[in-house]
Parts: structure tokens; sequence; C-alpha cells
């Protein structure tokens, strides 16, 4: 993979995730709360999102302009993830497939961190189609962790090492460092 596709892995791998909290954080709210069940969620149309960005170009936040029917979630996040997706993949030379695997794992983490369950995602995704991976869990001392699809290649970066949740890793090897970070 050229470096350009690197950082585009990389760069897509945090702005995905911040891009679906405010929709994903929504939609665990209302199946959670009696008081908005069955309602609306933050609208994850790229035209109703304002991303907050620092100076080096890292997405540090997001936040949803309007709201649509939470039934509705699943057919917004397809077309926002669709485009955004192609943009970055024009942009960078990464590969789409790669960048929808990240888009996977972010929508999986951020139910995760709203308080969802692992169903949660899995339905979610269902709902999204097309090349959104189904989102995969493990067990891990009691408690749920992603089972990542993708690589964020910071690896790849001088200094840094594979992350704790590294697909690139043996098995065995992930499972212990994960069960080291979450206090297993």
């Amino acid at each position: 993979m050229s470096r350009d596709a690197s950082v585009g892995v990389l760069w897509w791998y945090s702005a995905s995730s911040v891009l679906l909290g405010p929709p994903v954080s929504s939609l665990v709210s209302s199946r959670v709360s009696p008081a908005v069940r069955g309602g609306s969620v933050a609208d994850p149309a790229l035209a109703s999102m304002t991303l907050f960005l620092h100076p080096d170009g890292r997405v540090l936040d997001a936040r949803s302009s309007g709201v649509v029917p939470a039934s509705m979630l699943g057919k917004g996040l397809a077309a926002a993830l669709s485009s955004a997706v192609a943009a970055v993949a024009a942009a960078s030379g990464a590969p789409e497939p790669a960048l929808w695997a990240i888009a996977t794992d972010s929508l999986a983490n951020q139910v995760l961190w709203a308080g969802g369950t692992p169903p949660v995602a899995v339905s979610l995704a269902a709902s999204v189609g097309g090349a959104l991976p189904v989102p995969r869990y493990v067990s891990v001392g009691g408690r749920h962790a992603v089972r990542r699809a993708s690589c964020c290649l910071i690896y790849q970066a001088p200094g840094e090492q594979k992350c704790v949740s590294c697909p690139r890793q043996h098995p065995d090897d992930r499972y212990r460092r994960l069960r080291a970070a979450l206090g297993g």
C-alpha cells in the first residue's frame, strides 16, 4: 500500500469513528430510554454533520444539525458512508473494502461506548447493508471488545507498534493484550 493510501486509512480510522458518534449514540439512547424509544436519532447525512478539525487535519468531534426517524438511520448511514468512503479512496488511493472494514469497526466501537450491545451493532450494520461488513465481538474477561475487521496501519509509522486489538497479530497475542488492557 502506498504512503498516501496508508495515511488515508489512518485518517479514516479516526474520522469514521467521530462521524458515526452522533447517530450511533442517539440510536443507543433511543433503545435504552423509554422516553425516546422509537423516536428520532441524529441525522447522519453529511450535509447535516459539522466536523470539528484540528489544524493538523484530525477530526476531533462531530455534531448533527438534524434528526431523522430511527427507522431511517440505516439508509442514511449507507448514503453518508458510501460518499465518505468513495471520497477518501479517491483522495488517498486507499482500497474501498479496507475503508468499509474500518467503518464497521468504528460502528461496533461506537455502539459499545454508547452503552449498547453487540446485537444492536449487528442489527444497525444489517440496516446499512451493502459493503459494510458485519461487526464482530469477542468476550474478554466478561467484557465485549470489537474483533476488528480492519487495521489502522499505525504500526507503519516510525516508532509505532501494532495496536492492542490489531487483526494482524496472532489471535493468542491479541487476546492476551486485550485482556491486559481491559483488566481481565
